[in-house]
């Protein structure tokens, strides 16, 4: 991918994941069991798989490339222009002064704006699962 520092199969990792999140719904009874019933899959715990997983998928990628995310996930949501790519890359280094994974964690349509930003940089979410460099 051009001028970005990460692969779109990992681009398509995080839209994955983070779409598994969404998905879930606030538990009725969040108990610090992590024992949890074939019905409640779909709901939202405190010691959820998924989030820990993606988080840590973030936190274990270089700086380059959750600089990457970042920017994607600004272009995606219309922050910038997909011109303006070097400019967000640059903001997002130069701004980095929280976690990546909980600042992106944090955007409830996060995988709609990477899935945004991919389309408008003339990407598609098919290339996410063709690219095998993860």
């Amino acid at each position: 991918m051009a001028d970005l520092d990460i692969s779109t199969d990992k681009i398509g990792f995080v839209i994955q994941k983070s779409r598994e999140m969404a998905a879930k719904v606030a538990a009725w009874d969040d108990s610090a069991t992590s024992d949890h019933d074939a019905e409640s899959i779909l709901e939202d715990f405190s010691d959820d798989a998924t989030q820990a997983e993606l988080k840590e998928f973030i936190r274990d990628l270089n700086e380059d490339e959750q600089v990457s995310l970042v920017a994607l996930a600004w272009i995606g949501r219309g922050s910038f222009s997909p011109e303006e790519l070097g400019e967000a890359l640059a903001t997002a280094r130069s701004e980095r002064v929280n976690r990546t994974e909980d600042y992106l964690l944090g955007m409830p349509l996060l995988p709609d704006y990477l899935e945004e930003a991919l389309d408008r940089l003339g990407y598609s979410v098919e290339d996410t699962e063709e690219d095998e460099s993860l």
